[in-house]
């Protein structure tokens, strides 16, 4: 164990893992690790973005054959000292029986109240979308009746091609082109389907019951092509910036 962490710490300092979580079957997310940082840090990152508290999580690495092969016992501990490589699964088992992930919360949408409203009464409503497109119709019967093109921003998806690396606005969000076409279920025109180079998206590249491309969990996007710029637009180095904070 020694020497392979000699190794990994005198070659590239993070390493690649592919993230799954006890409660949350749908989260599978594959996110890079510096090996410097003490598995405290590795569990804090790892809250923001699955919300299981950093006191009650445990963490257990397996390999790429599917064996367990270290529980990170010691949070003070490098996490190189466990000596993940590239591909091996990081699993978040939070051991908090009153988390907010437990239950299925937070992967089944079911489970959640929804709040439903009668058409009669939503007629009498005052200040709704349907009052203000009526109000329209009636003052500009032109611009009520305008629809959205089937060819809308076609032209904008002449230079973006599948395989292309990209930065999306808002937020200059990078990843990789994945789908470039028609979505009827979205609405007329052209989207851009993206893979997100983090879990910043919001499905695997299934939208509304339809499937435009595949990808990990809460990578995917789709986007109108105004707000993708394809170009040399690497894959940042997420500890760089975490440094300069």
């Amino acid at each position: 164990m020694t020497s392979r962490l000699h190794l990994h710490l005198d070659g590239d300092d993070s390493v690649e893992l592919h993230v799954t979580h006890s409660n949350i079957p749908s989260f599978n997310a594959d996110l890079r690790f510096s090996l410097q940082m003490p598995v405290e840090a590795v569990k804090d990152k790892l809250w923001k973005i699955c919300g299981t508290a950093v006191n009650s999580m445990s963490l257990e690495l397996y390999d790429d054959s599917g064996a367990k092969i270290a529980l990170l016992s010691n949070d003070s501990a490098p996490f190189g000292f466990y000596s993940p490589l590239n591909g091996y699964r990081l699993h978040v088992v939070d051991l908090d029986p009153s988390s907010i992930t437990s239950g299925g919360w937070l992967d089944d949408t079911s489970l959640v109240q929804k709040y439903e409203i009668s058409e009669e009464a939503y007629e009498k409503r005052q200040g709704t979308f349907r009052k203000f497109k009526e109000k329209l119709a009636h003052q500009n019967p032109e611009i009520a009746s305008t629809k959205v093109p089937d060819n809308y921003m076609e032209d904008l998806c002449a230079n973006i091609k599948v395989g292309d690396r990209c930065q999306v606005q808002p937020g200059d969000k990078r990843g990789v082109v994945k789908y470039v076409g028609r979505a009827e279920n979205l609405g007329p025109g052209f989207w851009v389907g993206l893979q997100y180079d983090e879990p910043l998206g919001k499905h695997d590249g299934m939208v509304r019951g339809i499937r435009y491309f595949n990808c990990p969990q809460l990578h995917g996007g789709m986007v109108r092509p105004d707000k993708v710029q394809v170009g040399d637009f690497p894959e940042r180095d997420l500890f760089e910036e975490e440094e300069e904070i």
